[in-house]
């Protein structure tokens, strides 16, 4: 799963990908600091592994990864080349989802680009330099498709289509604000368009909103309500604590955390964001050799999620020894499941639920 972190420059972008991937990006009380987007790999937070870790004695444990792309501050104008910004729009067409971070907080210390605060604003600005970008992108798809409909009828339902996601984007409007049939997603999807993506949108708050989530800064609120309108997530975070979490050890980390009367860091919400957005889920695998978090889509069939180990597994699918992770754990072990009869076999039709540790049975 690829997110790209994007937002205006001195927002707390950068401040925020160091501190979720400790990868050093630079950052800097100046705009464009940001020109190559810098990747970091995050490792997807699972408490169910420690256990199975635990209960089979493994060498190894082996968590699912995120891979967060740091794309650079986006300005005004980014779409007419203004702040190098076609190659920052560029960059955000390799991701699966958008994580746009909107600064709400004052400090007259970090400047802002626009000279003064305001996240809705911010918000427009980029979403604006997304669907202009998209929008000549439709205009010259619609095009192409209006010669191929004179002479091919089975173009005028793309025609109308692309249609009605040129006049979204001529309203201002994101293309996943559109009210879509599943058919239309899949063609809209194949657009690749930038302002249909998913997206978190991370209100960026002071430690004292943080505290309360947010609940009496009119900021937040503001950003809150405008992804009602795009459904989708929102996740607030004070990216300094971010960055005196990432310097801590785990058990510190839960201390921490403890000590300003929160249950999760900022970086496990944004995780369990990208998952619910991108419509994500965690399979497990677990032998004396490793315990592994396995990434798939929801309504994945066994062959398919057996396919993510390996592309053999899936063409020799035979059937899969499967165990939900809690009914596992209250047996005691895999041997104490068997012998309750818990372990249930599936075949090709199964649907791999959250949480299921399963043993695929194949042969190629």
């Amino acid at each position: 799963m690829k997110l790209g972190i994007v937002g205006l420059p001195n927002v707390g972008k950068s401040t925020l990908f160091n501190a979720i991937t400790k990868a050093g990006a630079e950052s800097a009380n100046y705009p464009f600091c940001t020109i190559e987007p810098n990747v970091g790999v995050v490792s997807v937070p699972d408490h169910r592994l420690d256990v199975l870790h635990q209960m089979y004695n493994s060498e190894k444990k082996v968590p699912a990864v995120i891979e967060f792309y740091d794309i650079a501050g986006l300005v005004r104008g980014a779409s007419q080349g203004e702040g190098l910004g076609n190659k920052f729009l560029s960059h955000i067409r390799e991701v699966a989802a958008i994580v746009h971070v909107v600064r709400c907080f004052e400090d007259d210390n970090i400047v802002h680009v626009e000279g003064s605060v305001g996240p809705l604003r911010d918000i427009e600005t980029i979403n604006l330099e997304l669907i202009f970008s998209d929008l000549e992108m439709i205009e010259r798809r619609l095009l192409k498709t209006q010669k191929l409909a004179k002479s091919d009828k089975s173009y005028q339902a793309e025609m109308d289509l692309l249609q009605r996601v040129k006049d979204t984007l001529e309203s201002g409007k994101s293309v996943r604000s559109l009210d879509l049939t599943s058919e239309e997603k899949d063609i809209v999807r194949d657009f690749n368009l930038l302002s249909y993506k998913p997206i978190i949108y991370v209100a960026n708050v002071s430690e004292e909103d943080l505290l309360e989530n947010g609940a009496s800064n009119s900021m937040v609120q503001q950003v809150r309500d405008h992804a009602k309108t795009e459904n989708a997530e929102v996740v607030v975070i004070c990216a300094k604590i971010e960055s005196e979490i990432a310097e801590l050890d785990e058990e510190e980390k839960v201390e921490f955390l403890k000590d300003l009367g929160l249950e999760e860091s900022g970086l496990d919400l944004l995780v369990k964001a990208g998952y619910r957005l991108l419509n994500l889920m965690s399979f497990l695998t677990a032998g004396p050799k490793e315990v592994r978090a396995w990434t798939i889509r929801i309504g994945t069939k066994a062959p398919q999620a057996a396919g993510k180990i390996h592309s053999d597994i899936e063409r020799g699918f035979i059937r899969a020894e499967t165990i939900s992770f809690d009914e596992l754990v209250a047996a005691g072990s895999i041997a104490a499941a068997k012998e309750k009869g818990l372990v249930r076999l599936e075949g090709k039709e199964y649907i791999v639920q959250d949480g299921d540790v399963i043993l695929f049975r194949f042969n190629v």
